[in-house]
């Protein structure tokens, strides 16, 4: 089955009974992309002030294509109750790598016919027979080797990886045109398969051979060479431990115990560990995660360690930590295959299960927080990077209005829904879910570290009342488009030289700090982009601001007004400083108001943009009519 929690999709009423009779039979989540009514002008905003969060988006639901773009994008697997045609020509944009891609299933919308259409050997297949199960349709599997023998010999299950997958066309070849096969090694699902094996413990002359082994071993030729994920690094390490000596030491361990690293499930530690680099080093060279446990649960296994500590007892409260993590990674079952070793600063022991592990189900992993800026709100202006971390967060935490623009992104996953003026309460209770083991995104508009929660998080660890859990998180930031970002884009190129962002809103700054701002970015002769310019209670800083730069600039300074910017309602003017009303600014409005080298120009469809010379003509010496720094703006 695919990894992620696929999203059955449907696009009317009609169509919502089959789509939860399909999600109940895959354990998906209903996603409907044709049947909302969500009021696209809701802003969100509040009547009275409150500190800027780069953008305050709109409510607008993704329309079908671009929803499952964003599913898409998001790597979730898609069960979509509609026109197999359609569905293609909607993803053909994106499709670039089979192998990383997610599966995609058609299901006509009576269904009678169920289409894996991308991801075969990734769960689309495996879909598609549930699904056609659940509906009484017909799976229309195309894969030769799911027809011939029920098995795909390139994709095993979880807890199984295939060493060559290079050689698994030409073996399932072979094996379609008659050749005999041999099977080493358990392997529940090729046993299983409609493969009919000649000899189930060893080789058979012109056979070709299919093994599941621990052993390193190159594989031979017309072999397929599966590794079970059935074994455990435990790692000690001191505070500060060099990644490069955990790293040969974890190497010199898997040498000795004469085992293939593509057999690791997982590297394992004490809880305390849990942003220790060296550990995380190890399991990013083996590629694996990185699982912890808790000294009361590694005490349990003191009497299966073979190097009990009670030096390591005292400081850590469990009699080892290398030994005992592997020992309770594996289970009681498993045993030590490699006691510990040790270096400078670093020890490890090695231990075997008695089958394939699932790594979720071992201890619990480092938490990560995902501070993601989302843009304005709309797909388009959302990077690809914050689309995959929150499709891969367990659990999402932002203001009410924000989740509700991840549309389809956010199914499936936890929402902790916050108001507008709970910003701490709101982080605060991100970092401890994440300091819980899960993977949280923490939601903003905009760009995170522009007016909005980035800022926060690290303040918290700063000075911050957090549990030790909390500060050991892994913090990942992405960035957004900010508001000064698209009013810019939308205006011209007003940020074409110096500028400055300030936020009007006295709510966490003084007034007086503000004014003190203003003055000097007036005199700097930059170019500032005002957030927070005005509100229902506050509507004189942005009039202060006015004419505190019509001390130190032209009238005509072209100053821009950009409202709701690409979301419904869109409003982009350009107008003179002197012209500037505060009465035609609400808090949706970012206003940037040019420097006294800003310009407008005017293009041959009518359209006036601005910009800020750069100086280019002077330094280069081109010689551009009226292009150098400091000629009057053309009206």
């Amino acid at each position: 089955m695919p990894e992620g929690t696929p999203a059955v999709v449907h696009l009317s009423a009609a169509a919502r009974p089959l789509a939860e009779r399909v999600a109940e039979a895959i354990s998906g989540e209903v996603t409907g992309l044709g049947d909302r009514s969500r009021d696209a002008g809701s802003s969100g905003a509040t009547s009275g002030d409150r500190p800027a969060e780069d953008s305050a988006p709109s409510t607008a639901a993704p329309g079908v294509a671009e929803g499952l773009r964003q599913l898409f994008a998001g790597g979730r697997p898609i069960v979509a109750v509609m026109a197999s045609g359609a569905l293609i020509r909607i993803l053909a944009p994106l499709l670039s790598d089979k192998r990383s891609e997610p599966p995609v299933v058609a299901v006509a919308e009576d269904g009678s016919a169920v289409v894996p259409l991308l991801g075969g050997h990734r769960g689309a297949n495996d879909l598609a027979r549930l699904i056609a199960a659940a509906t009484r349709g017909f799976a229309a599997v195309t894969t030769a080797g799911d027809v011939r023998f029920g098995v795909a010999l390139d994709a095993p299950p979880a807890g199984y990886v295939l060493e060559n997958p290079e050689d698994a066309k030409a073996v399932m070849a072979a094996l379609v045109a008659g050749a005999p096969a041999s099977l080493e090694g358990p392997a529940p699902w090729l046993e299983a398969s409609a493969i009919p094996f000649v000899d189930r413990g060893g080789s058979v002359a012109g056979a070709v051979r299919l093994t599941v082994s621990t052993s390193a071993r190159p594989p031979a030729p017309d072999e397929l060479l599966y590794r079970p994920k059935s074994l455990v690094l435990g790692i000690g390490a001191e505070r500060g431990a060099a990644p490069e000596e955990a790293i040969a030491l974890a190497a010199a361990v898997l040498f000795e115990a004469g085992v293939s690293p593509l057999s690791l499930a997982a590297v394992a530690s004490l809880d305390v560990k849990a942003d220790e680099a060296a550990v995380h080093a190890v399991a990013g060279r083996y590629g694996v995660t990185a699982r912890f446990f808790g000294a009361a649960r590694l005490e349990e296994e003191a009497p299966r360690l073979e190097n009990p500590s009670e030096v390591v007892f005292a400081e850590v409260g469990c009699h080892g930590v290398a030994e005992g993590a592997a020992l309770a990674a594996v289970g009681a079952a498993g045993s030590l295959l490699v006691a510990k070793r040790k270096a400078r600063r670093v020890t490890a022991a090695l231990a075997g299960a008695a089958g394939p592990l699932d790594p979720e189900a071992v201890g619990r992993a480092r938490g990560t927080l995902f501070v993601v800026g989302i843009g304005p709100g709309q797909q388009a202006w959302r990077s690809p990077e914050v689309s995959r971390m929150v499709a891969g967060a367990d659990d999402l935490v932002g203001y009410s209005l924000y989740l509700d623009l991840l549309g389809p992104l956010a199914a499936g996953k936890t929402r902790h829904d916050f108001d507008l003026g709970k910003e701490e309460a709101r982080v605060r209770h991100a970092m401890e879910l994440a300091g819980e083991g899960r993977r949280v995104a923490l939601v903003c508009s905009g760009d995170a570290g522009i007016y909005a929660m980035a800022t926060l998080v690290f303040e918290l660890l700063d000075k911050g009342d957090l549990s030790d859990a909390a500060r050991r998180i892994e913090i990942v930031n992405a960035p957004g488009i900010s508001a000064l970002q698209a009013a810019a884009a939308r205006a011209g190129a007003p940020l074409g030289h110096d500028f400055c962002t300030i936020s009007l809103s006295d709510l966490l700054t003084p007034w007086e700090d503000i004014k003190r701002r203003v003055r000097a970015a007036a005199a700097g002769d930059f170019v500032i982009a005002f957030y927070n310019p005005v509100s229902k209670k506050r509507r004189t800083q942005l009039a202060f601001a006015r004419d505190e730069l019509l001390k130190h600039r032209g009238a005509e300074t072209p100053v821009i007004l950009a409202t709701n910017l690409g979301r419904p309602g869109e409003c982009v003017r350009i107008v003179g400083l002197g012209e500037l009303a505060v009465d035609d600014v609400d808090m949706l409005t970012v206003v940037i108001v040019g420097s006294s080298n800003s310009r407008v120009v005017e293009t041959g469809d009518g359209r006036r943009w601005a910009y800020t010379p750069r100086g280019y003509a002077r330094k280069e010496g081109t010689g551009i009519a009226g292009g150098h720094p400091g000629a009057p703006s053309s009206r």
